[in-house]
Parts: structure tokens; sequence; C-alpha cells
């Protein structure tokens, strides 16, 4: 007698943090960026304070773009709780981040500026990161 198929659920892992960013590795919006050099997931928490840490810099001046959004869930369990009794509950959310991936971009200020915050940015993550900016770029904004 043949057995039913058993039915098995999904779980779903963390994703592989191989290869370069496919996609996001150019300048689309602004005149400057804070490029990724090394792969990491960047919680939400992180994104925040470097938006607060551009925006204070910059003191209302010029635009920030975020290209980078946590839309994937991290689950945990509470501490010193026994293995099995399913999934844990939801903790907080991530983004993928790849070597190359444009985290944010400035416009309208100059370049010093840009420079500056993007530093102050870059304090709050945990990767390596680098500042570019946009090739066509007149010296003279």
């Amino acid at each position: 007698m043949l057995e039913p198929k058993r039915i098995h659920r999904r779980r779903v892992h963390r994703d592989k943090l191989k290869g370069n960013a496919q996609r996001g590795h150019t300048l689309a919006f602004g005149s400057f960026g804070l490029k990724a050099l090394e792969p990491k997931f960047i919680t939400s928490r992180q994104i925040e304070a470097c938006r607060v840490a551009i925006a204070r810099s910059l003191q209302r001046e010029g635009k920030t773009f975020i290209r980078i959004f946590p839309d994937r869930p991290v689950t945990s369990k509470p501490a010193e709780t026994r293995m099995g009794k399913g999934k844990g509950a939801l903790d907080h959310f991530i983004a993928v981040v790849k070597p190359g991936r444009i985290l944010f971009e400035i416009a309208g200020v100059t370049e010093e500026k840009a420079k500056e915050a993007m530093r102050r940015a870059s304090h709050k993550l945990p990767i390596k990161t680098k500042f570019v900016k946009r090739r066509d770029l007149d010296s003279d904004l």
C-alpha cells in the first residue's frame, strides 16, 4: 500500500550574501552617494540612525534619498527558552545589502557638505562604505 505524500512546511532561511549587487549600484537621484563595500544585513534602526545623522549634518539643505528598505522580517525566540515550540515571534526588519549597493544619495549641496554628511552616516553602519559622486557632475554646483 502506498503512503500518502507528506506535506513539508517550508521555512524561510536567511539570504546568501554572496556576489555583488545586481541592481541599485549606480547613482539614480542625487549627485553624491554612499556605496556599500561589504555584504551585511542592515537593520531598520541603523538606517534610521543614518537618516538622522545626514539630516542634522545638512541642516535642512539639499535632498536626501534612502535607497534601501528593510523588507525582510527577522524572528527570534525569547531568552532562556527551550528548543522547539515553533518559530519565534517577529523581532525586527532588515535590508539585505551586497557590495556595490548605493545606500544613500544626496542632491543640492556642495561636495564638502555631502562628504561630511556621508562620513557621519557611515559611522552608524556596521560595514565599510565609500563616498561616490556622479561622473557628469560639474564642479560649480
